[in-house]
Order: structure tokens, then sequence, then C-alpha cells
């Protein structure tokens, strides 16, 4: 995909009133769900947008506001990108400010211009300054009038600078935005491939100019997008099985923050504590500025380009030296900060590693507890060739679910403390005493869950398909006491995460996505029958009158045939074939989640973890 949206996003409405941070109690269900399939819901709130369903729910949104305004489609989208495919900020402007002062602001101009005059008629271009005949003249909705050749080249320079979602007209200080029909129509007779351009740039802007949609980050792509109705703070998992954090789209890292997994990636990647060593250890040479560590007891330093400096101070300096000076140079006596500030960088390395160990100890043993799951399944198997008196081992498979999940939460706990209780993001929100009781109140949070997510693990890894009733029942009792008991300590270290900890910051406002006990958010498909009733319901509408605002919907539906149709084809036809278009996609078949594994195990965790 080509990248353009920097080059026309001064034109975009932009929502400076403060959001609503409010989000919903976090759900610590006290009781064991023994559902085989924990986190499949029928009112989920995320939804994945395929190539198929991509026009559908796009038009949508257009016929929304062509219905509620009585515009036009090329009018509804340009309303609808310039406040970014926000139906809700449309409507509420449109109450608030009026339509006039809507439609000022979006360059929206619905009087259209038409030309009275006969097409044997000739004008002058007031572009190329030419006489040409009326027929080759295009009259835009502001009224501005030129030839097709003038328009087409101008069409042809926004679409490849990057700005086809809102193309200009040409009159100066004119801010109305072109009609994408006859931009479509005129680019295509000149430029098939730039046509069809403009054509997947508008599509696409429902995802990329849209803040509740984005493209699933998953490698290699997989070419969906995902769609939430409510909350932007949240991980999801969209169909191909991939989860990430729909804030920042990296991999799913509650309870840290964005900002703090971010940093956190960072530091590890480049090592930075390394570089820090590096820092007090070594000093920097005045001339190249490469680090040169000492190795002798003389402060005369000499880089290996030639360049003399004192040790002490760092100044340049000449090679001629005593036992007591040195030449051309005096420094002055010794600094204690230098000490300290080597001391507070061994401090800061120790205190990273401290973390870094055990983020990354609860990382490795969550993949390897994600091999558990082909064991676990030839447990189930020889529980159910026993005659046992219950068939029900979703207990099992909860429980493991219950154990990946929160080992995730455990090692993504460790980053947030990190820069919680640190000094780099939090220094002046937090006084030293108030650190150090906040702190501890966390760790006690952190320690429980740890102890406990080490004693359902042990359960969990029992060979407990292999042993006597009685003993079976209790393993079974145990692994459902301590499946509860976990999702209830995870459910209460967010809410400490929450109010304790970032609800008592006062200078700063901090997003986590909200603790979920059935885990991420799966992503559910746009159901079928949802498009084709819509398709049906349009379709209909176009046949009993609608022509007005149907005019442009076949031209922006069969963006292949736009090229070669003629201009004079009735609205009825161009608005037949689009909806046509439109119903034959969404009927194709779409790809299922059913993959991801048997019935046994929607364990909700990453796709390249159930394949191993």
């Amino acid at each position: 995909m080509e990248d353009y949206a920097d080059s026309d996003n001064e034109f975009y409405y932009e929502d400076n009133e403060e959001e609503d941070d409010d989000r919903d109690c976090l759900n610590l269900n006290q009781d064991v769900n023994y559902s085989v399939c924990m986190s499949n819901r029928s009112d989920s709130s995320v939804k994945v947008i395929t190539k198929e369903s991509l026009r559908a729910a796009q038009t949508e949104d257009l016929h929304r506001i062509m219905d509620l305004l009585s515009l036009k489609e090329h009018h509804a989208r340009t309303l609808l990108i310039h406040y970014r495919w926000d139906v809700e900020k449309v409507v509420a402007v449109f109450v608030e400010r009026g339509k006039d002062q809507l439609y000022v602001e979006a360059g929206v101009k619905v009087n259209e211009h038409t030309d009275p005059c006969p097409l044997s008629s000739v004008f002058m271009c007031e572009i190329c300054i030419e006489d040409k005949p009326a027929s080759e003249f295009t009259t835009m909705d502001c009224g501005h009038q030129y030839c097709n050749d003038c328009w087409t080249k101008h069409f042809i320079v926004r679409i490849n600078e990057g700005q086809s979602r809102r193309v200009r007209c040409m009159a100066h200080k004119c801010s109305a935005i072109c009609d994408d029909g006859k931009i479509r129509f005129l680019v295509s007779r000149e430029d098939s491939a730039t046509a069809e351009k403009f054509n997947r740039f508008l599509l696409e802007s429902y995802i990329d100019d849209n803040k509740r949609v984005k493209w699933c980050p998953s490698v290699p792509h997989c070419g969906r997008a995902i769609r939430v109705e409510e909350d932007e703070f949240l991980e999801v998992e969209c169909a191909c099985g991939h989860q990430f954090c729909f804030g920042c789209l990296c991999e799913a890292h509650s309870p840290c923050s964005c900002l703090m997994w971010e940093l956190w990636k960072k530091k590890c990647q480049d090592e930075s504590e390394t570089v820090n060593w590096i820092t007090s250890h070594t000093k920097p040479c005045p001339k190249c500025h490469k680090p040169v560590e000492k190795n002798g007891g003389c402060n005369l330093v000499v880089c290996v380009c030639g360049q003399a400096f004192c040790w002490l101070c760092g100044g340049a300096t000449g090679r001629d030296h005593t036992w007591s000076s040195i030449d051309g140079h005096s420094c002055g006596r010794f600094k204690e900060e230098d000490v300290k500030k080597a001391e507070r960088a061994k401090l800061e390395w120790w205190r990273y590693m401290h973390y870094h160990d055990r983020y990354k100890a609860h990382t490795d043993s969550y993949q390897l507890e994600a091999k558990m799951k082909e064991t676990v399944q030839q447990k189930i198997s020889s529980l159910e060739d026993r005659d046992t008196t219950s068939k029900d081992f979703s207990w099992v498979t909860n429980g493991l679910y219950r154990l990946f999940r929160s080992r995730r939460i455990l090692s993504y706990s460790y980053p947030f403390a990190y820069y919680m209780f640190g000094e780099e993001l939090f220094r002046n929100e937090l006084s030293k005493k108030e650190r150090e009781i906040k702190q501890n109140l966390f760790e006690d949070q952190q320690q429980q869950l740890e102890a406990n997510v080490e004693k359902l693990s042990m359960c969990l890894e029992e060979p407990f398909h292999t042993f006597e009733d009685d003993k079976f029942l209790e393993i079974r009792m145990r692994i459902i006491t301590m499946t509860t008991i976990v999702d209830n300590l995870c459910g209460k270290m967010f809410e400490c995460i929450e109010t304790d900890l970032l609800g008592s910051l006062k200078h700063t406002t901090v997003i986590i996505a909200p603790y979920r006990s059935k885990g991420v958010e799966k992503a559910s498909e746009l159901p079928d029958c949802r498009v084709q009733s819509y398709v049906s319901e349009r379709h209909t509408s176009s046949n009993g009158g609608k022509e007005s605002n149907e005019s442009s919907s076949g031209l922006i539906l069969n963006q292949c045939e736009s090229g070669s149709s003629s201009r004079k084809r009735t609205r009825t036809e161009s608005s037949s074939l689009g909806m046509n278009q439109v119903e034959s996609e969404c009927s194709s078949s779409k790809q299922s989640n059913a993959d991801l594994g048997d019935r046994f195990f929607d364990l909700n965790f990453p796709a390249d973890m159930i394949n191993r």
C-alpha cells in the first residue's frame, strides 16, 4: 500500500474535545465458566472487515449520512473523510452548528451548477487560455468550469501526490472538494492505472482515516482490518489468530501501557543499558567523539585519531606533560559528581536486570507451557476412554487457558513495574515515600499471583489421567479452585493498577487495556445476513425512485467499468450494477477461524503457539 496519509492531513477535522475515558468495570468473575469455547460471544463489539465486506461496510456509513442529510454519495464521502469516518461526529456537528457550517468546514458544495449554454458554444479555458467547444468543459459543484484536459492533468497530479481522497478545485482560493465521480471519469480516459489507484485510495480511506478501524498487523499480512465499536484501548484477536493491542498495533501487552511497552522494547532491543555502562566507563574524544577507555594510570589519554585530552575533565590538551601538570591545560579539583554518576549508572543497571530477568523467565515459561496443549489433549483422550461418571473435561482446558493468560500478564507486569516505580515517566508524580508504599502494595499482589500461577502449572502437569477415582476427583477440584483463584488475582492486580497506581497520578493520564476474564476479545465477521439485507434494501430503494442519492454508487463499486462506460448511462443502471457487485462479493466464501484448534482447545492465545 502506498503511503499517502501525510500529504493532506491539514484538511481533516481534529477533535480537541476531551474524550470519555470511562470504560467497563473489571470483570471479576467469581464462578468458573465451564463452557468449551470461553471467548466466543455473539455480541462482540470487535468486527473483522475483509476484502469482501470492506465496500459494504463503507457504503453502509455513506448511506447513513446520505439518508440523514439527503446528500449524494460523493458529498457524503467528502463529509465522512473530513471527519475521519466518524458518523456520530458528523451528526453532532450537524446538530450543534447546523448544516451550512457542516458543509463549509468539509468543503462540500451541494448546489449543482449546470451549463445552460448549447453544446455548440465555444468557451475559453481560464487555465490553458484556449478556445474549446462546450462539450469539452466540465463544471464542478462550486460552479468553476474548465476544460477536461486541464481538469484531468490537475486530478492526475493530485492523485500521484497522495491527495486523491480530497481533491480541491483548481480555482484560486476555492476550498470545494471535486466530485469523485467526475474525477474518475476524466482520469480513466487518460490513465486507467491512475484511476484504479484513485479508486483504491478512496476505498482504503475507510481504514486508513478511521480511528476505529485498523489493519491487522500480522506478518505476513492477512488482508483483514479490525473495527471496534466502543473502547479503543483494548486487545483484540483477528480472525487469522493474531493478537495485538488496538492502540499501538504491537503485541498484546497489558498491564503495560503502549508507551511503557514501546520504551521497554527499545531498551531490550538496542541494549541501551550496555550503552549506559559504556558511558560511565569511557569518555568521548573531543575531536572524533569516539568512546575511549583508559588502560593506564596516566590521566593524559590519546585517542586513536591522535587527539590528546585530559581524562579528568575531557578537555583537549597537548601531548607534553609532567607528573604534576599537562602542557597547555589545567583542570579543577576532583569532582565527586563523577563518582556519583558511575554509582547511579551501576544501580540503574542492576535494577533493569532485576525486572528483565523475571520478565524473560515468565516469557520462557509461557513458551514452554504452550507445548502442554498436545499433552493435555492426550490426557483428555485417555480420560474419555475410561469409564468415568463425568465426560465433561472442560475444567482442564479452562485451567490451561487460565495458565496461559495469567502467565502473559505476569511477564508484562515486570516492565510495568520498572517504569511505574522508576523516575523516567513519573518523577514528579509521587514522592519517595508514596512510591515505596505503592510499590510494596503492587509487589504483594504480584507475588500472590505468581505463587498461584506456579501451583496451577504444577497441577496441570500432574498425570491425572492415570489417577484412581478418589485422587482424580481431588486433582480436579484443585485445578478448578486454582483456576478461580488465579482469575480473581489477575482481576485484583488490574484493579490495583487502575485505581491505586494509575488512578492516583495527578498530572499524567495513563490508559491500559482492561482485564477481561474471558481473555483477548475475538473479532467476529460482519454477518452475511446484515450485508445481504442491506444490499437488498438499497437495491429496492434505487428501483423505487431514489435515483438522486444513488448517482455515484455504480461508479465507486464498478472500478474497472468506470473507464469504458458511457457518460450517458442512466443513474438507475449505474446503481443497479453497483449493488449487484456488492451482493456478489459479499456472498463469497470467507475464511473460517475453526482451524485454530479442535472443540476442546479454544485457548485464546496466538496461533503460532497453537500450531506448535
